[in-house]
């Protein structure tokens, strides 16, 4: 087994994974909960972009209700980024489970 070239070969999938977590952070996921009344955008970094909410959901005697559709929404959202992330992350290091990745 040649050290060398295993440290190599490691520092190149660093390098990869730096690159592809860059391309992550810049590619959008979108849901929608509500019948499409409340859409999250959030980036596969798991930052949310945006929050639209369709004016005819706003009922000021029931703001829990649009608080829970929101909160559902952005974790809907969030997740859906974290798993497109962690396919393609996969997709790098050929499945081998290194842990924080």
């Amino acid at each position: 087994m040649n050290i060398s070239k295993l440290m190599k070969q490691a520092q190149q999938m660093q390098a990869g994974m730096a690159a592809k977590q860059e391309e992550l952070a810049k590619q959008t996921v979108e849901a929608s909960v509500g019948g499409d009344k409340v859409k999250v955008t959030a980036n596969c970094a798991g930052d949310v972009l945006s929050i639209s909410i369709d004016p005819s959901i706003i009922d000021p005697e029931d703001a829990e209700f649009l608080q829970d559709l929101v909160l559902e929404c952005v974790k809907k959202a969030i997740d859906t980024g974290k798993q497109k992330a962690a396919e393609e992350m996969k997709k790098l290091t050929g499945g081998l489970g290194i842990p924080g990745m």
